[in-house]
């Protein structure tokens, strides 16, 4: 039997939500017993339509079908584009009706996290444009508690809807302490869900 992975599946376009996912998988390998898939979307054309090649030259491949179906928990990710997710991120998933109609995300763990380029660029709007697909899917939507100081801290990105960063300054990749810290919660957290949620998926 194969070990039962996380999903993580973002879009970035300079580099800071791809560094957010990295954080958020090594919280999630904290937690043994479960894998970490990062995975990434292409770019599309104004015409909706692929315009990278099939293998990118670098980061983490691309997502398939196959690897959203069979994942234990999905965590999205995506810089906000004017309050919403980013046009290739909302392709992909527009594209999983098959996974939809079939129910292969039923009951399992769902989070999301994002980055902008301004305290109030549209951070919570985003995260909650992408917890829509999730619900729709059936997903359980998974938050950030207050329970975890750096939610309270922070002076740059945080929320209890799902991690964000702040992407300016000199490096506008560079995480705060305080945003890696609630990314690798999450990550952590994520992971737990998606094992205790997979036991009693057995157990049924």
């Amino acid at each position: 039997m194969s070990t039962p992975y996380l999903l993580v599946l973002y879009y970035s376009r300079y580099g800071a939500t791809r560094e957010m996912a990295q954080q958020i998988a090594r919280g999630c390998a904290h937690v043994p017993g479960l894998d970490v898939r990062v995975r990434t979307v292409p770019t599309v054309s104004p015409t909706t339509e692929a315009t990278e090649a099939a293998i990118p030259d670098t980061g983490a491949v691309y997502c398939t079908h196959d690897d959203l179906q069979h994942c234990s928990g999905l965590i999205l990710g995506s810089p906000t584009r004017f309050g919403n997710m980013a046009a290739p991120l909302k392709h992909f998933l527009d594209g999983t009706g098959s996974l939809w109609a079939s129910g292969a995300l039923v009951d399992k763990p769902g989070a999301v996290f994002t980055s902008t380029s301004s305290m109030h660029g549209g951070q919570e709007s985003t995260l909650l444009s992408m917890m829509l697909p999730l619900l729709h899917h059936g997903m359980v939507v998974v938050g950030q508690p207050y329970s975890e100081p750096a939610l309270t801290n922070t002076r740059t990105g945080g929320t209890p809807y799902g991690p964000s960063h702040l992407a300016n300054g000199a490096n506008p990749a560079q995480l705060s302490d305080d945003e890696i810290t609630l990314c690798r919660a999450l990550g952590e957290r994520m992971a737990r869900l998606s094992l205790q949620l997979a036991v009693e998926s057995n157990d049924d």
